[in-house]
């Protein structure tokens, strides 16, 4: 898997398929091969460009926190590598977060933008000292305690299904220090109702139907935001659709890409 080296960090990422480029952030605690459906199912139209985050996957780690803003700065400095003037810009969960945050930092770069079981609103005081107590249960005790606290709430077939042993497989992956960084980092993120109202361009809403996460009315809000957002709703998915109903979600995201 090739490496981009960004201020002393080195970050893997996949560059898969042709056509439409398409840059895709990873849900927390995975890393880009959670998209490995996507890129299967519709690399032969499209070009995906997947990113492992700081502290995930095969990539390195920075200094304090993975802050939103700085996974975004790694993406367009990627796409200035791979010389991509453009491209559609998604993610799942936290990959939502950092394609918003993309959007605020150069919305002159997002030529659609897919955001999936995620939210707009910033994190409450509640929000964030759990988190602050979610990195402290990863600094002590690995990637296993988002397993036990997590893994029930991503897959509504639940933990011991196949879907659910290759997501706790995935997330056994993450470095303690990746996962408390990231942790702290989403707890940072700002409101971005803003940047999505002043949005103009195509938009892709996706929602797991049993998503206890992010459910349905996070999925609204941000559709109800962006003037002519598609709104879709996967069924029988909780908070990772593209790697619980895979070929149904393949379904929604290949109609979006192939109408732009």
């Amino acid at each position: 898997m090739p490496t981009i080296t960004i201020e002393g960090v080195p970050l893997h990422y996949r560059d898969e398929g042709r056509g439409l480029p398409v840059l895709l952030f990873h849900a927390f605690p995975l890393n880009g091969d959670a998209y490995a459906k996507q890129v299967k199912a519709l690399s032969g139209r499209y070009r995906f460009i997947i990113p492992d985050v700081r502290g995930f996957g095969q990539s390195g780690m920075g200094e304090g926190p993975t802050e939103m803003s700085r996974i975004a700065q790694d993406a367009l400095a990627l796409l200035d590598a791979l010389k991509v003037e453009s491209a559609v810009v998604g993610g799942v969960s936290m990959g939502g977060y950092a394609s918003m945050a993309l959007l605020r930092e150069d919305a002159g770069r997002v030529r659609g933008l897919v955001l999936v079981d995620t939210q707009a609103t910033a994190d409450d005081e509640a929000g964030r000292a759990r988190r602050e107590t979610s990195a402290q249960e990863a600094l002590r005790e690995g990637p296993e305690a988002s397993v036990r606290a997590l893994l029930p709430k991503l897959v509504a077939a639940g933990p011991d299904s196949e879907v659910g042993r290759e997501v706790a497989a995935l997330i056994r992956t993450a470095t303690p220090g990746g996962l408390a960084a990231a942790q702290r980092g989403m707890a940072l993120r700002p409101d971005s109702k803003d940047i999505l109202a002043r949005y103009a361009g195509p938009a892709l809403v996706v929602v797991g139907e049993k998503d206890p996460v992010t459910p349905l009315e996070k999925a609204k809000q941000m559709a109800d935001l962006i003037s002519g957002a598609r709104l879709e709703v996967i069924p029988d998915a909780a908070h990772l659709p593209n790697l619980e109903q895979p070929e149904k979600f393949n379904a929604v995201l290949d109609s979006f890409l192939s109408s732009l």
